[in-house]
């Protein structure tokens, strides 16, 4: 990886991850140039950013990412850009003209990465495609996140997540029964595949770096990210015609698996439970705790596949138990048998939650503006070298003076 600059001694022990004190990242000294916009780059870089890479972004003038907007405003700026946009700096540029070209070629030349997400052909059209860059600087990976990937019939497609959700499998999967197909209510499907590139990036810094390569592009299709996450859907279709369906809160096949309403109780805001009862140990003590022991004792419900055939029944018997008793006293005794259960967390209940707090993965930070803000900590927890929320995301151009004052690439300041 990239030695132009020397690392800043690590802090004191006891350094906490989400703090400006945390100790440095593994990708300290990692240049990354993003030139993506919305979710699945800039997903992908900030999850760099997180562990230590130096990302400068680049954003269009006048408006900058359109993220900006999104969702609920503060005074003007998306709190969703304070997350997707923390630890980066901002340079303002047009790819569309020669001199935002140029800039980007320059930082290029330097880049250990360069991440974009434009419909595949635009960055060619501007003389900054793959060939151009990668003759430019062979050490560069570059991440190319689109809606179907860079080759195949559908790649001039425009791709949004919804469409990667839909195609990969996804869609028709989320829902109840003969009911209109739902999506998830986040971009899942940008997620994951900026997930996915991020895998790629480090294998590529990998193969570069330990082994001696040089960089290579990394084709990140989304359709294809959500497929590789949906399990046995294909060889069930090849191997016994079965087209999965939509089946609600439950899990087909893997029994008993579902949500189960309880007695309302005062204030609740969902009066489901969620209880994981599939393992065969794991089922045995859930009916125990249900009085079913007749159930626990069945030896056609011994293995999941018996279970599995009376799925209803087993539903049923649940349901009848925690229909008597509140999401409290259901998760009160099931922790006791040592069964896997929880309520349905709503953004408040994260907000105040025992495990979110003390695993730091609720981070008071604040804002440019000095407006404090909670947010998202960080994933996954590394031991070593941890991750950390060293900068609030930046202004609209902050950092244009020192990016183009500079020869090459700049050094990152405080």
């Amino acid at each position: 990886m990239s030695n132009a600059t020397t690392p800043p001694s690590p802090p004191p022990p006891g350094a906490k991850i989400g703090t400006t004190n945390a100790l440095l990242g593994p990708l300290t000294g990692v240049r990354v140039l993003e030139l993506g916009q919305l979710i699945a780059g800039p997903f992908a870089a900030k999850t760099l950013a997180d562990f230590g890479a130096d990302v400068i972004k680049i954003e269009p003038p006048g408006t900058g990412d359109p993220l900006r907007k999104w969702r609920l405003l503060r005074e003007g700026t998306s709190v969703w850009w304070e997350v997707q946009s923390r630890n980066k700096r901002s340079v303002v540029a047009d790819l569309r003209q020669p001199d935002g070209q140029a800039l980007v070629r320059r930082l290029a030349a330097e880049a250990d990465v360069l991440i974009e997400n434009f419909k595949p052909g635009t960055l060619e059209g501007w003389g900054l495609g793959w060939d151009a860059l990668h003759a430019l600087n062979p050490r560069l990976i570059m991440l190319r996140l689109s809606g179907f990937g860079q080759t195949g019939p559908y790649a001039h497609k425009p791709g949004f997540g919804i469409l990667g959700e839909a195609m990969g499998g996804l869609r028709y999967l989320t829902g109840e029964p003969g009911r209109v197909p739902v999506r998830t209510g986040v971009s899942i499907g940008d997620s994951i595949a900026a997930l996915h590139g991020v895998i790629g990036v480090l294998l590529a810094l990998y193969h570069r770096d330990a082994r001696g390569g040089l960089g290579q592009m990394v084709d990140v299709a989304l359709y294809e990210s959500v497929f590789n996450l949906m399990e046995s859907l294909l060889p069930e279709y090849d191997a016994f015609g079965v087209v999965r369906e939509r089946a609600g809160s439950a899990l087909p096949g893997i029994a008993p698996s579902n949500a189960y309403r309880c007695r309302p109780s005062a204030g609740a805001q969902d009066d489901y439970v969620l209880i994981g009862g599939n393992g065969d140990g794991i089922f045995r003590r859930l009916m125990h705790a249900i009085g079913r022991d007749d159930l626990a004792h069945d030896p056609e419900l011994a293995h999941n596949d018996g279970r599995a055939r009376r799925a209803a029944e087993l539903d049923a018997a649940i349901e009848a138990w925690t229909q008597q008793r509140t999401v409290s006293e259901v998760i009160a005794a099931l922790e006791a048998a040592d069964v896997p259960v929880g309520k349905i967390y709503t953004a408040a209940d994260i907000a105040t939650d025992p495990q979110y707090l003390a695993r730091q993965m609720v981070v008071p930070s604040r804002d440019r503006e000095g407006r404090p803000l909670k947010v998202p900590g960080i994933v996954p927890k590394l031991s070593a070298t941890p991750g950390a929320l060293r900068h609030p995301a930046p202004r609209l151009g902050e950092h244009d003076a020192e990016v183009r004052s500079a020869d090459g690439w700049p050094a990152r300041s405080a």
